[in-house]
């Protein structure tokens, strides 16, 4: 016979996965329909804030890295360090490029 503690902790971990998963599609929609009201001119901003919150992933991330218990924690701590630094500046490479657009051509 199963222990009942057992069973409500199975169920317990399934329901933070149910609602895990209907906030993480519930963002996603909001996310999509944000995006896609904002005016053209609107992007390049934008996209200097998203650098900013890929900032603060990046330091996050160098948290996990710092404070891993196991090695799994470690590596995975370091991938992210990883993907979050190609984020960052391959974000700010991009906006650089789109204002340089706006510049005016008597630079050198």
């Amino acid at each position: 016979m199963t222990d009942p503690a057992t069973f409500v902790l199975a169920t317990d971990g399934a329901s933070v996965f149910v609602r895990n998963l209907t906030l993480f599609v519930l963002a996603a929609f909001v996310g999509y329909e944000i995006i896609t009201k904002i005016p053209t001119n609107l992007h390049t901003p934008l996209m200097s804030g998203a650098n900013a919150i890929s900032g603060i992933t990046l330091i996050g991330s160098v948290v996990v890295a710092g404070s891993g218990e196991t090695l799994y924690a470690t590596v995975l701590g370091f991938l992210a360090v990883v993907m979050a630094t190609v984020n960052v500046v391959g974000g700010y490479l991009v906006t650089n490029s789109m204002l340089d657009q706006f510049r005016s051509g008597g630079r050198d």
